[in-house]
């Protein structure tokens, strides 16, 4: 084996394919990431067995060859390399690189040893915008549920749906939902295509499109594909293939339990609210982490909160309420991640409650497409 490409080409190939080639006590050849010169293409490559990521890096195959090295020290050593052409070539069982005057050899595995990344023929993809998936990901995402005693809501649901993918996260005590538009869809199955994906998987995905940003804009790059085949989804992005198994089960039919209808509409200053949530949890009750908010002034918002360890805060904002007054008790920490996961450049927001003890939802007051549901704690 023996190649050339730029430092800066092979340096983001490394940061994208590195981050799952993780220490193994089991099979330490998961530490190592995979090279790969075949008919005039650098490929690089790394598995977890759970998720496989390949990245086809720009470069000059002179011999064809694949060869294992520590994933780690190859990607904190390349990116110490000046930003000029890099040659690499095997030798005697380690890597040769070369670069302007630094000269380095890297001991590593043979091929033959490393565990296969499925080959799968892609085929009928679903097609949106890399942009779009990526902020819809970062709104659901933190509502799943982080124990596994349940599966189906340890990961994020997906339905592909006429001309629209739906996903929704939750953990019992709040959901997220967000709906964005295909640009194609290639199946149109009726009913659409239901999947649960893991977390990790859709992290992977956020952190590949975040390694581009610096180069070139999202919006200037190709859109996202989307395939799935056999129990496992691929992402194809700019040349990258992440590859994943899909966590078998039932999601729960969680459209159940939003309301159609409310009796109170709050429209409130995004911002503002913010502020006092946080003011409000220096004081909650620790593991119970309550605030008070109080809609019977159609004018104001009051949030309270106590805890006899620290004192008292309340806090009152102005607002439009429409509707019956009274008042609910929710976790601070659940409003705030939904507060944070609408837009930034929305000035206001829309909160909908019937009772004390029915959900909470909020709603960006420009945006119909996201939507994020709290339920209430009792007393």
């Amino acid at each position: 084996m023996k190649l050339s490409c730029t430092q800066e080409n092979l340096n983001q190939g490394l940061n994208i394919v590195s981050h799952i080639a993780v220490k193994n006590n089991n099979l330490p050849i998961l530490s190592n990431i995979l090279i790969k010169a075949e008919n005039k293409i650098l490929t690089l490559s790394a598995t977890n067995l759970e998720i496989g990521i390949t990245a086809n890096i720009r470069g000059k195959v002179d011999n064809d060859g694949q060869f294992t090295v520590d994933g780690k020290l190859l990607t904190n050593y390349i990116a110490l390399l000046p930003k000029e052409r890099v040659d690499l070539e095997l030798e005697n069982d380690e890597l040769k690189i070369n670069c302007n005057k630094q000269k380095t050899k890297i001991k590593g595995q043979n091929a033959a040893d490393y565990p296969l990344i499925p080959k799968i023929n892609k085929i009928k993809p679903y097609i949106l915008s890399a942009n779009d998936f990526k902020a819809a990901v970062s709104e659901v995402i933190f509502s799943a549920a982080t124990s596994e005693i349940r599966p189906e809501i340890s990961g994020v649901f997906m339905n592909f749906i006429d001309d629209n993918l739906i996903l929704a996260a939750t953990d019992s005590y709040r959901l997220a939902e967000k709906k964005l538009k295909l640009i194609e869809n290639n199946k149109k199955i009726e009913g659409g295509e239901r999947i649960i994906i893991p977390v990790k998987c859709l992290q992977e995905v956020s952190r590949i499109l975040g390694v581009f940003k610096d180069d070139t804009a999202l919006d200037n790059l190709e859109n996202i594909e989307i395939y799935l085949i056999d129990n496992q989804i691929i992402f194809t992005y700019n040349g990258v293939d992440l590859i994943s198994r899909l966590i078998e089960g039932q999601y729960p039919d969680y459209q159940q339990i939003i309301p159609e209808n409310f009796k109170t509409k709050i429209n409130i200053n995004t911002n503002e609210l913010i502020k006092a949530v946080k003011t409000s949890s220096l004081f909650t009750k620790s593991g119970i982490y309550d605030i008070k908010v109080d809609f019977n002034n159609n004018k104001e918002l009051i949030i309270t909160s106590s805890s006899s360890q620290t004192g008292e805060n309340i806090s009152t904002l102005e607002s439009n309420v429409s509707g019956e007054g009274g008042i609910i008790i929710l976790n601070y920490r659940y409003l705030l991640d939904g507060l944070q996961s609408i837009d930034n450049n929305e000035e206001k927001i829309i909160m909908e409650i019937n009772d004390s003890n029915s959900p909470c939802i909020l709603r960006s007051e420009k945006d119909n497409n996201y939507l994020y549901l709290i339920m209430p704690i009792r007393q």
